[in-house]
Order: structure tokens, then C-alpha cells, then sequence
């Protein structure tokens, strides 16, 4: 079954930047691929650099030293607080209607290399596809992010539809490459975090987390079994000729 082929390889995490304080200093990290990554600090860990993409040291890849061609200081572009965002952009405003974000998820799955079915997919496990939708543990938006996470990836307003879909695009697409297109890995990091998916050295023992990436994956497959039966024309004549081969009882 064909369900995955649509996934290409990520090769950059240039989406993906630690949005802090203008006045703090990071550093930005140039991979041999090319790839540059903005983070907080880093540490090595076990022969590895630990690169930590936030100051909470809760989000962070690992990567081989020799994987690094060059590490430079530079100052993080400053975002607004949060409250200031909501008073500049209106919530209603920036409610996305239903029809817009199939373009929106086509939009960022371009941007990013990813199939837009698999970030509906998400969209719909995360909040169903409610722009406003507010977890218990605070997540916001369509695919549900943290306001630490948003700040990190440059979302100002994560209810903003485009905001968050282009946030959580930019952060699933690092993961994917991060744990080598595992999409089960990936989605079980998007949902318990990295941190949790490596100390387990795997999807962890979150019943939790098991149901997303199960119900994930299956919402997933079913679009893309849908997808192939548009593209292949039903032909009544082909179902008649059939039956009427049928030896008689």
C-alpha cells in the first residue's frame, strides 16, 4: 500500500529557530548538509553535541561532531509578548474559515516537503480543525502548540491559522528528520517530545501517546486510500462485466 511515498527526505531545520530576547545571545550552528540551526546553547553528551533549541533544555537534537562545519554567535530577533500580539491581532480576525486550511496545510506541506494529508491528519487529532481550540495543558491552535514551543518557532499568535500550521509544519518536518522520516517516532515526539521518545529509546510507554500516533497514522492511511480510489475512475461497465462472468448457481 502505498500510503507513505508522498513523504519526501527533509535535508534543512532552517524553519525551525529559537525566537528569545533580542538582547540574548545564541548561536547558530551550520550542519555538513548545509542545514543551520539557531539554538540556545549546547552541550556534548556521549561523543554527541547536544544542540538545546530553548533555554528549558526540554526540546533539543542530537548531532554527530563531525556533523558541525561552523558555530558563530548571533543575536535572536525579538518577538512580541504575547499579550501585545492578541491586542494587534484580533482572534476573530484571525480565524481561518473551514475552506482555508486545506490551502493553508497544501501551502506549508509544500513549503516543507511533506504531504498536506499528513499534516491534516495531525490538524485533525490535534483540535479537529478548530483554530481556537485550547488544551488542558495549554496547547494551542490547529496543531495544538505550547507557547513555549510557538515562541521558539516564531508563531506570534498561534491562533492565527497560518501562524500555527507553518509552526507545527516547520517543527513535525525537523522531527521527521531527526528520527530519519520514522513518521511513528516523529509523531510520537510531536505529542510527548523528544526528550520522552529518546529516553525510551522509542515511542513511549504513554497510553496516550500510543492512541496518537495509532489514530494519526490511521486517519493517515485512510486519506490516502481515499486519494487512490478518486484517482482511479469507477467504470460501472468493468463491475457488470464481471457479474455477469459469474458462473450461474
Amino acid at each position: 500500500m502505498k500510503t507513505h511515498r508522498k513523504l519526501v527526505h527533509v535535508s534543512a531545520l532552517l524553519g525551525l529557530v529559537c525566537c528569545v530576547a533580542a538582547a540574548r545571545a545564541a548561536e547558530r550552528v551550520t550542519l555538513r548538509t548545509g542545514s543551520a540551526l539557531v539554538c540556545d546553547h549546547e552541550r556534548i553528551l556521549n561523543g554527541q553535541v547536544r544542540l538545546y533549541l530553548t533555554a528549558s533544555e526540554e526540546n533539543y537534537l542530537d548531532v554527530a561532531a563531525a556533523d558541525i562545519v561552523a558555530v558563530e554567535s548571533v543575536r535572536q530577533a525579538a518577538v512580541l509578548p504575547e499579550a501585545a500580539t492578541s491586542a494587534t491581532i484580533p482572534l476573530q480576525a484571525a480565524a481561518a474559515k473551514p475552506a482555508d486550511i486545506p490551502a493553508l496545510l497544501h501551502a506549508a506541506g509544500a513549503a516543507h516537503h511533506l504531504d498536506p494529508d499528513l499534516l491534516a491528519s495531525v490538524v485533525h487529532a490535534e483540535s479537529d480543525g478548530h483554530t481556537h481550540a485550547v488544551s488542558r495543558a495549554g496547547a494551542r491552535g490547529l496543531m495544538q502548540l505550547m507557547p513555549a514551543t510557538a515562541k521558539d518557532l516564531g508563531v506570534r499568535n498561534s491562533f492565527a491559522a497560518d501562524e500555527n500550521i507553518a509552526g507545527g509544519t516547520a517543527y513535525l518536518d525537523a522531527l521527521l528528520m531527526y528520527y530519519h522520516e520514522d513518521i511513528a517516532l516523529a509523531l510520537a515526539a510531536y505529542n510527548a517530545g523528544p526528550a520522552a521518545v529518546d529516553r525510551y529509546h522509542g515511542i513511549p510507554p504513554y497510553a496516550e501517546t500510543r492512541r496518537y500516533v495509532e489514530r494519526v497514522i490511521h486517519d493517515f492511511n485512510q486519506r490516502k486510500l481515499r486519494e487512490e480510489r478518486r484517482q482511479t475512475p469507477y467504470a460501472p461497465w468493468l463491475s457488470m462485466a464481471a457479474i455477469s462472468a459469474l458462473p450461474a448457481k
